[in-house]
């Protein structure tokens, strides 16, 4: 899952991304509005945490433009404490939650797992493939009741590989989605490589019986295997 904080606090972005990566999301930051916009535009986020408070276009100008637009990505604002108008302006605008600063990292954590669980549904949470097993809110993975520890990649790779399950993927497809514009098919293609290659060893899959290469396309993942 990619989250897109906005905040022009460096500070908090900092923390608030390493948190969140903590939790295996991948994570992109914007200072402000429109370079908030421009980020969404060419890499759409399945989350936006997103300050009111912002230099240029404030929060509520954002969120205007995204639900104008139709893009219903979910939300999570964050407000001043005890102002209580901007947080009944943010829900009209179209917010699904909002956080008043200053909040506990703990909290903010189970807020962005409640937005998913809201937004993707409880039973859609949890994606396989035949013993391999991903929670996309608790971030948990397991192959055969064992848990697995994966980096916050290889958890963005594993669980687009699921989403897509019996599709194949191409390898454009993947990097778009793991790792959005900062990804160069020219310098980082043997970088892609290595991470699939240490994520197969993790999920005991080093053959590529499971996470199946498909020459000149990509990559597949099958219930049945080869």
């Amino acid at each position: 899952m990619r989250i897109l904080i906005v905040d022009d606090e460096q500070i908090l972005l900092d923390q608030l991304r390493k948190a969140l990566e903590g939790q295996r999301y991948m994570v992109e930051t914007a200072l402000d509005g429109e370079e908030a916009l421009d980020k969404l535009f060419n890499s759409p986020a399945d989350l936006i945490i997103l300050d009111i408070m912002l230099p240029g276009q404030d929060g509520f100008s954002v969120l205007r433009a995204l639900r104008r637009g139709g893009d219903a990505t979910p939300v999570l604002m964050l407000t001043a404490k005890g102002d209580i108008d901007d947080r009944i302006k943010g829900l009209d605008l179209g917010a699904d939650d909002y956080l008043a600063k200053p909040f506990s990292l703990d909290e903010l954590l189970a807020r962005v797992r409640a937005l998913f669980r809201r937004s993707g549904g409880q039973s859609e949470s949890v994606l396989q493939a035949g013993d391999l097993r991903l929670d996309t809110v608790s971030r948990e993975v397991s192959r055969g009741g064992e848990p697995l520890n994966l980096t916050a990649r290889e958890f963005s790779i594993l669980e687009f590989f699921l989403y897509n399950k019996n599709r194949a993927v191409s390898r454009f497809n993947l990097a778009e989605h793991v790792w959005g514009d900062a990804f160069d098919p020219f310098s980082m293609s043997n970088f892609m490589d290595v991470h699939i290659k240490n994520l197969r060893k993790k999920i005991g899959d080093s053959d590529g019986s499971l996470i199946r290469t498909i020459r000149g396309v990509g990559y597949i993942i099958k219930d049945e295997g080869p």
